[in-house]
């Protein structure tokens, strides 16, 4: 262990805690040994999952997280624990989105952090929240901004649905 890695208490952990209701609590994070340094951290969760509030049927997506990191980075098995514990959680798909954003802002208080879900249609439909955060103040702000604006203008071809 490094001493920007002391306190992580689950990497490694063979007695690791699986749980499957909201827990933002089991996010843990590390130093940033590169904060001189401008650039981006992705996570992409192809088998993410809730559950409808109100029909309690599963909601399916991917999530793909992004972030330039200032003081910390999040460390990747808190994060896959984290979105496990969605399982059992009985969310819209917006709110999925915004508070995984919002959960990582606290923990991390980036420069720059955007997650996207995209959910598999259930009634015809599928919905595809995006959320961005740019740190106030800084030229990451105006980034949050212009990305935010033009984020899904040129729509990909989605073939895993």
């Amino acid at each position: 262990m490094t001493p920007d890695t002391k306190d992580l208490t689950l990497l490694g952990n063979q007695n690791t805690p699986y749980i499957f209701e909201y827990t933002p609590e089991i996010l843990e994070r590390f130093d940033n040994r590169h904060q001189a340094n401008d650039y981006f951290i992705k996570f992409n969760c192809p088998e993410f999952t809730s559950l409808c509030p109100i029909t309690g049927q599963p909601d399916f997506a991917t999530i793909y997280l992004s972030y330039i990191p200032d003081k910390y980075c999040v460390e990747s098995k808190s994060l896959k624990l984290y979105l496990f514990s969605y399982r059992n959680h009985g969310d819209f798909h917006e709110n999925c989105i915004n508070t995984i954003g919002k959960d990582l802002v606290k923990l991390l208080e980036p420069r720059y952090l955007e997650v996207w879900g995209k959910f598999t249609p259930r009634g015809g439909l599928s919905i595809d929240p995006y959320y961005n955060y740019g740190k106030p103040g800084t030229d990451f702000e105006e980034m949050a901004r212009y990305r935010l604006m033009n984020h899904d203008l040129n729509p990909e071809t989605i073939d895993n649905r």
